[in-house]
This record gives structure tokens, C-alpha cells and sequence, in this order.
């Protein structure tokens, strides 16, 4: 899910009945997120403001929230989608 709190983004998980809530990540700007096919890892989209407009990037966490990165891309990227898992 993403969360908006006091001015500042949240991305997180919780189970289906709404407990266990854990925050992965926090920025000034980030949604989208999206469950990879094996389901370990979430991608999204996070905004920085610069001198001349927000510059987007994708960025991965890892469901402990311990382990992210950026995902290199040419220009900004928003709105990420897996492709399928191939056999």
C-alpha cells in the first residue's frame, strides 16, 4: 500500500485483514507499488524535488525493508509492471 502521513509518503505491507502493517520505505513523493511474480520484492515509483521539477526514478525494497535499489533507466520512470514469470 501507499500511505501519505504528515506530509510524507509511506510504501508498506499488512496482511489481508489489516494487521501486521510494516513500513518498507518513506520518501518526500513515491507510489505505485507492485509485487514482483515471486513475490519478494515490491517496485515503485519515487519523486525528488530538483531545481528544475521532481525527477523520477523506480526504486526495489525486498520485504524486510533492509534491501533497496535504484533501477537504472535512461529518463525518469513512473508506474512499474512486472512481466510474467517464465517457465
Amino acid at each position: 500500500f501507499t500511505r501519505l502521513n504528515a506530509g510524507s509518503f509511506s510504501i508498506g505491507v499488512m496482511r489481508p485483514d489489516g494487521t501486521g502493517e510494516r513500513i518498507l520505505a518513506e520518501a518526500y513523493h513515491m507510489e505505485g507499488p507492485t509485487w514482483a511474480p515471486n513475490g519478494r520484492v515490491l517496485m515503485y515509483f519515487t519523486e525528488t524535488p530538483g531545481p528544475q521539477g521532481a525527477v523520477a526514478r523506480l526504486q526495489s525494497v525486498d520485504l524486510t525493508g533492509q534491501v533497496s535499489y535504484t533501477v537504472p533507466t535512461p529518463v525518469g520512470g513512473s508506474d512499474p509492471a512486472w512481466s510474467p514469470l517464465n517457465p
